[in-house]
């Protein structure tokens, strides 16, 4: 494996992309659109969302736009999308779109940070005066950041969903998959904590 800084912020990008999709595996069309927190989190939505920064970031900021991007997303970047728009799957779009559309654009956004050297700037017009000269290095860091932290989001969602956690396929990073371990663990959680209700 190549350890310069691109490659290796490029592996954890690619690698975080991964560990977004795999948490729809297996899963219902309900399961992967229904809201599972106050503020509406849903697997599906996620991975739209994901797609939209992540074209902004490394398609319009770079000068580089994605081909063919859907209507929500071009609101999304005129600042017109209804709140929320790009965290939830309207009815009209299916799974197979909202995946194929995440894919698209990261195999989009691979060949731009290919063919650019970390050094390469783009422009965030939403940051204002510090949104000009913005390296290819930074939006490889926001970007591996960005979708880590929704990754995080997705482990619990697909926890709450079905049980099933971890961090990718190759690697879930658990202890145990034993569910007696899970059941005894959480209860000796559940009464350290309760010594403090």
């Amino acid at each position: 494996m190549a350890d310069d800084p691109k490659s290796v912020l490029h592996r954890y990008l690619t690698r975080s992309r991964e560990a977004v999709l795999w948490k729809l595996d297996g899963l219902s069309e309900h399961d992967v659109r229904r809201p599972l927190t106050p503020t509406g989190t849903n697997l599906l939505g996620v991975v739209k969302h994901l797609a939209g920064v992540e074209a902004g970031y490394f398609g319009d900021c770079m000068g580089r736009p994605v081909p063919d991007m859907p209507d929500w997303y071009t609101e999304m970047m005129a600042d017109t999308l209804e709140d929320n728009g790009d965290l939830w799957a309207t009815e009209d779009e299916s799974r197979e779109e909202v995946v194929d559309l995440y894919r698209r654009v990261a195999a989009h956004a691979d060949a731009v940070i290919d063919e650019l050297d970390l050094e390469a700037t783009g422009t965030v017009p939403w940051w204002g005066e510090s949104g000009t000269a913005v390296t290819l290095q930074w939006f490889l860091v926001h970007m591996v950041a960005e979708t880590n932290r929704h990754a995080g989001h997705l482990d619990i969602v697909r926890e709450l969903v079905d049980g099933a956690a971890g961090m990718r396929p190759d690697s879930t990073n658990l202890p145990s998959e034993d569910e007696g371990y899970w059941a005894s663990h959480r209860a000796r959680v559940q009464e350290a904590a309760d010594r403090f209700a």
